[in-house]
This record gives C-alpha cells, structure tokens and sequence, in this order.
C-alpha cells in the first residue's frame, strides 16, 4: 500500500467523514442520537473538546476515518473507524488503528477505549490485533455495542 497515506482533519473531508460512518452504521444499525451529533458537526463534537479525526488516502481518493474523542482526562474513546468497501482487506483500518493509538499517546493519553458489536467481527479482529483487551461495556452506554475493549497507552 505504498500510496497509502494518514492526513489529518480538514473541513474539506468531512462528507468523507459523513458518508464513510453513515455506510456501515447504516448497513448493519440504526443511527443514534449521538452518531448525528457527531456527523452534523464533527469539529464541535470530537475536535474542539480535544479529540481528533484522521483519514486514510489512497491516491487521490478518501477510503478511511477514524476519531478520537477525549472521554476524561488521560483517557480517548476511539470512535467511527470505517473503511469504504472498496479498501477493505488491504490494510487500511490497521493503518488507520495504529496511526489512532499514536495520535492518542502525543495527545497524553493513558488509555484508549473503544465500543464495537458482535455483529463487526473484522474489526474485532483489528482490534484485538492492536493489542486491545476486552472489558465490560457499561449498561446503556450506546444500544448498538454488545463490546467494549482497552488498550493501556503506558
């Protein structure tokens, strides 16, 4: 994947960052309350409470996102991974995985955290790959999550 690349937020990307979020979420759930805050507005949402969003570019073409959003202090929620079906298998969300966890260490987090579903096998994949470990999710955190997982970041 030589012509791969991580680039960081823009303005301009944020249909990217729409359209990649709404195709899974919407191919396997239901929007939630909180996916349209954060799709509506992204900078206020994620970015200006100290997180972040990153993507992935294959040549000329957006195929990734991943975001970072501050849960307390020393602590992320790794949020609205998806990579457009046209990338997937190549790598990309590992990429985007690791490019997440190191954005999340020169941000000063101590751990990230994630919320995923029984029903994404590949991406529990990548996770566990990452080195996240398995916890209990919180009851009614968000409907769609059956799975919550940790990774330690010191």
């Amino acid at each position: 994947m030589s012509d791969l690349q991580i680039i960081p937020y823009s303005s301009d990307y944020k249909p990217d960052f729409v359209s990649i979020t709404k195709a899974w979420v919407e191919d396997y759930f239901t929007l939630e309350p909180f996916d349209l805050e954060q799709l509506e507005s992204p900078e206020k949402a994620i970015i200006h409470p100290g997180g972040d969003i990153i993507f992935a570019k294959m040549g000329d073409e957006i195929v990734g996102t991943v975001g970072l959003a501050k849960a307390e202090e020393g602590v992320f929620e790794m949020v609205k991974m998806g990579v457009k079906p046209v990338a997937q298998g190549k790598g990309v969300g590992m990429l985007l995985g690791k490019a997440i966890i190191e954005k999340a260490k020169e941000m000063g987090g101590k751990k990230l955290v994630l919320y995923s579903s029984t029903k994404l096998q590949s991406a529990l994949h990548i996770y566990k790959k990452l080195g996240f470990k398995e916890s209990v999710p919180e009851a009614g955190k968000y409907c769609r999550c059956d799975v919550k997982m940790e990774l330690d970041l010191i």
